[in-house]
């Protein structure tokens, strides 16, 4: 079972590093206001405010900052300023040994789902959750305060309404996922995870449909469906197609290879990138709960760290 890191409590020290794309001091500046006013004192980290192209910095100094924050045992958690692309680029040169005696909260989403899978393949969770740059967006508060929960360690529970190509079900088993572009990119490297016994969590953007189908194809040949414990499929947001349209949406796509199984699948879940992109620990074993009246996720027990 993946390990736990310690809960956030006031006065606890986080940083904001940038694994990917760039962000300014000014861009994070509400995010920052945010965390302080959660009782935390915050750092930017050195890969703030510098620019490399469309990164953060080259990659020796996203890889040096994320390295240093991560051997500090005052930093209580790094939050990843934004996606985009590029933590792939870094993600081998780190060094992770000294983590299981260090834990810390590690937290984004996107194209962050490279170090989520790295550190659940390594035996431990992180937050698959709402980016500093996108604090403030609007109609994200929900969103926001399931981040701060997760991090404080209190009490999660989410129930979404139903979705006419749900499945029930009920199903157990500790979350895995994240964005499926970044799931296929991870297959046969390092960080790839297992999803046997597991409840899989799939979102992407701008993606063009027959990409969606070509992934969900992958998924399928390399038997990461199979074993499925369950499949929550959040938001495809602004999907691209062809000029000779490819027929089917994403969740129609993605129904057609998750009715060859028989686990839960609940369509509509709110993770992604859309506002609503509620807070997910993944590694942290989950009840899914599908039925006429809904969907209902609830964490179970916790391995705490140490």
């Amino acid at each position: 079972m993946p390990t736990t890191p310690p809960p956030l409590r006031p006065g606890d020290r986080v940083a904001i590093v940038c694994t990917a794309r760039k962000a300014s001091h000014e861009e994070l500046a509400a995010a920052v206001a945010t965390l302080q006013s959660w009782g935390l004192a915050v750092e930017l980290g050195e890969s703030t405010n510098v620019a490399h192209h469309q990164f953060g910095g080259e990659d020796e100094l996203r890889r040096r900052d994320f390295q240093h924050m991560l051997g500090r045992p005052d930093i209580r958690a790094i939050l990843i300023a934004r996606g985009g692309y590029g933590t792939t680029r870094i993600i081998d040169q780190l060094d992770f040994s000294g983590f299981a005696d260090n834990p810390k909260w590690v937290a984004g989403f996107s194209d962050i789902t490279a170090l989520n899978c790295h550190l659940l393949r390594l035996g431990h969770e992180s937050i698959h959750g709402v980016m500093p740059l996108l604090f403030h967006q609007p109609g994200g508060g929900a969103a926001l305060e399931s981040l701060r929960r997760a991090l404080f360690g209190e009490l999660i529970t989410y129930e979404v309404p139903a979705h006419p190509l749900n499945r029930p079900g009920r199903a157990e088993g500790e979350l895995v996922g994240g964005n499926l572009s970044l799931l296929q990119t991870l297959t046969g490297t390092a960080s790839e995870v297992s999803t046997a016994g597991r409840i899989l969590f799939l979102e992407d953007i701008e993606e063009y449909l027959y990409s969606i189908d070509r992934m969900l194809v992958h998924l399928e040949r390399t038997g990461k469906l199979r074993d499925l414990a369950g499949l929550l499929v959040g938001h495809f947001t602004a999907p691209q197609d062809n000029a000779i349209p490819f027929g089917q949406t994403p969740e129609e796509i993605i129904d057609t290879y998750a009715r060859k199984y028989r686990f839960p699948v609940a369509y509509g879940f709110p993770v992604g990138h859309e506002p609503s992109n509620l807070a997910l620990i993944c590694g942290r074993r989950a009840r899914l709960t599908v039925s006429e009246a809904g969907t209902r996720l609830e964490y179970l027990e916790a391995e705490p760290a140490g």
